[in-house]
């Protein structure tokens, strides 16, 4: 495990922590063909990893809660550190690898990500409950992992702090319709994108949002759509300056719109302030390669906050 901290989280994050390989081509190959990749970086990542660190980097009391493999490299997790995140739950599991993602970007920024679970993946197998931190946060964040643990840990968080479930790209292949319905159920918000909301849509039988959920979709380049309190709220893409690499920035969005709860901020601010942190990280290679500071973040969000 990590250091210890006294403080206690506003924010605990559930998720992988990866090895990322990323790659640039020109275009993706056809079957039983190769193309040369124009660039290859090997970078921290994974989306637990990643909506943490950038959190905690943005001034937000945030600790981690993951399994990761005994051969998670040593650098990382002390970036991980440096970022301020509280690591008591970081735990290393001996006889697994660490996850890991090789993502490959064209020059359309479309992706192909090749995914190794880790322990995550097999929590429930592991039998180690991370639950201390969440049980002491106001707001809890589960991404990418095993279900049934997951919702297990839901379960015994209810009516405790606010639930955001963002199961992301693994909604299409590791929850199912019943363990989906069932982590929607106990959680107060839904993060997803539009391809992902179309999975949750076919799961539950019905367009969403679910009544009286929040619900958060990220659309890309078209910015986000929100529906919350019975309100529906369009939040433009923030401009920064260009798009390199799009990884990550979804990530990086969830850890903005906490930030913007964390400072007393409404929702609809938190959600500009989560596109604006996502402008920063698209202008380099890398989830967290250019990561803002806090008052970085409002220099560019300058005069579009205050409007709710």
């Amino acid at each position: 495990m990590g250091g210890r901290h006294l403080s206690k989280p506003f924010l605990s994050v559930y998720g992988h922590v990866s090895i990322d390989q990323i790659m640039a081509v020109d275009k993706f190959p056809d079957l039983n063909t190769t193309v040369d990749a124009l660039s290859k970086t090997t970078l921290l990542g994974g989306t637990g990893a990643n909506i943490a660190t950038v959190a905690a980097t943005l001034g937000v009391p945030t600790a981690i809660c993951a399994l990761v493999g005994s051969d998670f490299p040593a650098e990382f997790e002390r970036e991980m550190e440096a970022s301020g995140l509280m690591m008591d739950e970081f735990v290393r599991v001996g006889g697994y690898d660490a996850s890991s993602a090789i993502v490959v970007n064209d020059g359309k920024f479309d992706q192909v990500v090749y995914f190794f679970q880790g322990p995550q993946g097999f929590a429930t197998e592991i039998g180690i409950e991370l639950i201390g931190m969440a049980r002491k946060s106001e707001h809890v964040h589960f991404c990418t992992g095993e279900p049934r643990y997951y919702i297990g840990i839901m379960e015994k968080l209810q009516g405790g702090p606010s639930i955001g479930f963002d199961p992301a790209q693994e909604i299409h292949r590791i929850w199912d319709r019943d363990t989906f319905s069932e982590a929607l159920g106990l959680s107060d918000v839904f993060f997803c994108n539009t391809v992902e909301m179309a999975t949750a849509e076919r799961y539950l039988g019905h367009p969403m949002p679910v009544p009286g959920k929040t619900t958060v979709c990220t659309l890309g380049a078209r910015g986000s759509v929100a529906w919350h309190n019975g309100e529906r709220h369009e939040i433009p893409v923030i401009e920064g300056n260009g798009v390199v690499d799009a990884t990550g920035a979804g990530d990086a969005f969830r850890a903005g719109y906490y930030a913007g709860l964390y400072r007393g901020y409404g929702f609809r601010d938190s959600l500009i302030i989560a596109s604006t942190v996502s402008s920063f990280i698209v202008e380099k290679v890398g989830a967290l390669s250019n990561v803002p500071d806090w008052d970085s973040v409002m220099e560019r969000a300058d005069g579009l906050l205050g409007r709710e």
